[in-house]
């Protein structure tokens, strides 16, 4: 009786933990790392998408995953994705970011921990008060970059400040590229999505400090602004171009006597030259109308020229007609005699990169994540110069860096949350120690490793 009764006991629900149950909403291409990861550390994970397919194709084969299917941008919807967060203990949003803050309010309204990757919106701001009356925590800006970039910056000014040093020089600079050996066209970069949204980021405007001041960059004049940038391991010199405005970040930071604060977007070297090419000619104009021309009669138009396209294109961007610039053009196919079909010269643009199979990531190629900080720290008898640096790379399976150091920290940020190592409360982005050390502890278990270095020490005279 007594070994009935002990079989029993172990059969019990009561007795038995039961895998805590994770709503993860979307299944982009970033999403599967975040899965799996779940998954290997004894989740339930139900990934919620519009297209059920997507999602089924993710958890296929991994242990406690499930897919449904709701959209969440859907009032129609709303009921149902209510009772899949009603049925969850957390929620991890991967959708567009306009729909974060709807799949928000309905978690706190039932009592479960929100976190997502995108920047932190008005919109989510408001639920700050209603997530900290619940004990619950709302964490964004847990991806990359944002992400990791402030975990990785913030852990040595923090460790800077301590010490008692004064951060007056910070830069950083991100960006998601071919890895050198699949890096085969003319313009250094390759799209995993559509190449519309990385036209239009390349229209946008620039903010940041420089020497005490502050400068405002004009989209027009954005990529004249970009600057070489070293780093190690490579032979040649990134571009760095500023990314919308970093004066933010003075706050947020906490750094009351910052005289430089730039955060932007790393490239191949060449690719600033062809934007800032593009721009001068006017491609990335959004005016719409029928253009009625063939590429070739588009250029020497936008060029002001006649005769002969490239002569007319050189002269007008200050490159030679043997340029890089105009060779990634004519590569394109900016100066044939093909229709344009297209209602924007930016999609004009958008048309001729889509219909090039180099500049999307072929099967076997390796996408590449580099990340680096600089900073400059005044003591009393000293300047130190530091950096950081990340370069992580695609994996032989097919893992993009990308959809790794996207979809891990949010990852690990849920599983912190959910064993109680973070037990914070309402709106966090993770520029704190009780978030970021423990995700970066284990991004180095994941092989993600960011390499602090001083770079210099400057004694200053007694």
């Amino acid at each position: 009786l007594q070994f009935l009764y002990f079989i029993a006991l172990l059969l019990s629900p009561l007795s038995r933990k039961m895998p805590q149950k994770v709503l993860v909403l979307g299944a982009g291409l970033v999403v599967a790392p975040l899965v799996g990861y779940l998954s290997k550390h004894g989740y339930e994970v139900v990934l919620a998408s519009r297209g059920l397919d997507k999602a089924q194709k993710i958890v296929e084969g991994l242990k406690g995953c499930s897919a449904a299917q709701v959209d969440a941008a859907s009032a129609d919807d709303l009921p149902k994705l209510t009772e899949l967060i009603k049925d969850s203990v957390m929620v991890i949003s991967m959708l567009p970011w306009l729909l974060h803050a709807t799949a928000a309010k309905v978690s706190i309204e039932n009592g479960k921990h929100f976190l997502t990757t995108s920047y932190l919106s008005d919109a989510m701001r408001a639920l700050d008060s209603a997530a900290k009356e619940k004990g619950l925590v709302m964490i964004n800006e847990c991806g990359v970059d944002p992400g990791t970039d402030h975990m990785s910056a913030s852990r040595v000014m923090d460790a800077a400040k301590a010490k008692g040093g004064k951060i007056t020089s910070f830069t950083s600079y991100c960006g998601g590229l071919p890895a050198p050996q699949n890096n085969n066209n003319p313009f250094g970069y390759k799209f995993s999505w559509a190449p519309r949204g990385v036209l239009l980021a390349a229209r946008n405007a620039a903010k940041y400090y420089e020497n005490g001041e502050i400068a405002n960059i004009p989209s027009e004049r954005l990529w004249a602004v970009a600057r070489k940038m070293d780093v190690s391991g490579f032979d040649k010199p990134f571009e760095g171009v500023p990314n919308r405005d970093s004066t933010l970040y003075k706050e947020i930071y906490n750094l009351p006597d910052i005289k430089t604060l730039i955060r932007g977007t790393f490239r191949y070297a060449g690719w600033a030259d062809i934007l800032l090419s593009l721009v001068k000619l006017d491609m990335l104009d959004l005016t719409e109308g029928a253009i009625n021309m063939t590429y070739k009669e588009m250029m020497l138009k936008q060029a002001n020229g006649s005769g002969d396209v490239k002569a007319a294109v050189s002269a007008a961007v200050g490159h030679a007609v043997d340029s890089e610039v105009l060779k990634a053009m004519e590569w394109l196919g900016l100066f044939t005699d093909d229709k344009v079909e297209a209602n924007t010269r930016l999609d004009s643009v958008c048309e001729l990169m889509k219909k090039k199979p180099e500049m999307f990531y072929a099967e076997g190629e390796k996408d590449m994540i580099a990340m680096k900080h600089t900073y400059e720290v005044e003591y009393p008898d000293r300047t130190e110069y530091l950096s950081t640096q990340l370069v992580d790379y695609g994996l032989d399976d097919g893992t993009t860096s990308m959809s790794r150091t996207v979809g891990l920290p949010v990852a690990i940020a849920a599983r912190m949350v959910l064993e109680g190592q973070i037990k914070l409360t309402g709106i966090q982005i993770p520029i704190i120690p009780e978030i970021y050390n423990p995700i970066l502890d284990e991004l180095a278990k994941e092989n993600i490793i960011f390499e602090d270095k001083v770079d210099k020490v400057v004694k200053k005279d007694a």
